[in-house]
């Protein structure tokens, strides 16, 4: 009877043992602990650390609360300009509800990911491609506040960030973009050169302007000009012709003689217009001398002028 008893006692020991031992659970920092006892579901979460259930009443599914970050596969679509694009994105999601996340959806990773790749494929068609390359921050605002009011409520997980990874385009429309970014660019250039030029004419013309109110400041720009030229080695100098003797030419043709606005007459000018003044006096005719300065010419004078000698006509009168 003792040892009967030794081993009743012994098993009854073991069955505590196990009991004890299903009934103990461990629930890491990271998780949370969802009680189902006689399979209805317990309204309040198990915390981390050491806790206790009913080993043939309860059954606890630990749920990870860490944010996951979940791959959306590459959608194809087209966008509001009606260009084909394949775009694939990024999730970030945690769960903030053990219970519904558990209760409410049977797999939530599968699901989040079906419920990214529908949205994906609503912005897509809601935007153009424009949008798509260059403002992706608020196609990923629209995308995460779409995801986030199918799964926060009803699921218990929220999506915390999207973010669009890569937009594919066709080779077409690729080259197209190209050649239209490569004529952008050489607008730009022209624009700049032109821009350029037009800076530089009005910075010359204004030098020309200063330059031309001293002759003095021409001849020293051609002297710097001829040593620049000089510099470079060549064997042949060429001499351009003074402009001061291109305006003597004209002034002496008879071209316009008048003075630039706001320019002084230079002393050149002076002499010159004196010179073409008495060139002019000269050619003036000489005024008619006198007919008592004029020797008579023999046989040229009149017989009116001539006393003494008879007329011709007087010679032919017959006599009365």
């Amino acid at each position: 009877m003792a040892e009967v008893a030794l081993v009743l006692l012994g098993l009854f020991a073991l069955v505590i043992f196990l009991v004890i031992v299903a009934s103990v659970k461990v629930v890491q920092q990271i998780e949370r602990g969802v009680v189902f006892r006689l399979g209805k579901v317990q309204p309040h979460f198990r915390p981390p650390g050491l806790t206790l259930i009913f080993p043939m009443m309860d059954r606890m599914t630990k749920v990870n609360m860490q944010t996951v970050a979940m791959g959306v596969p590459a959608q194809d679509g087209i966008t509001q300009d009606n260009v084909s694009v394949r775009v694939d994105a990024v999730v970030y999601f945690r769960v903030i509800d053990p219970v519904k996340a558990i209760v409410n959806v049977q797999n939530y990773n599968w699901a989040i990911s079906q419920v990214a790749q529908t949205s994906l494929r609503s912005v897509i068609g809601k935007a153009d491609m424009q949008q798509l390359l260059s403002d992706r921050e608020s196609i990923n605002v629209e995308l995460r506040q779409i995801m986030d009011q199918m799964t926060e409520a009803p699921w218990g997980i929220q999506v915390q960030r999207v973010e669009i990874k890569d937009v594919s385009l066709p080779e077409g429309m690729k080259r197209s973009m190209a050649r239209q970014a490569e004529a952008e660019r050489e607008r730009r250039a022209r624009i700049i050169t032109a821009d350029g030029e037009f800076q530089a004419s009005k910075r010359l013309a204004a030098a020309a302007e200063v330059m031309a109110q001293d002759p003095a400041s021409l001849q020293l720009r051609l002297l710097q000009t001829v040593v620049e030229v000089a510099a470079e080695k060549n064997s042949t100098l060429v001499m351009p012709f003074p402009v001061e003797m291109l305006r003597f030419f004209d002034r002496a043709a008879g071209g316009d003689q008048t003075p630039r606005e706001g320019t002084a007459r230079t002393g050149l000018a002076e002499r010159l217009a004196k010179a073409e003044e008495e060139l002019a006096k000269a050619n003036e005719p000489s005024s008619i001398a006198s007919a008592e300065e004029v020797p008579p010419v023999p046989g040229l004078t009149p017989e009116k002028d001539q006393p003494g000698i008879a007329s011709p006509a007087q010679d032919e009168t017959p006599a009365g």
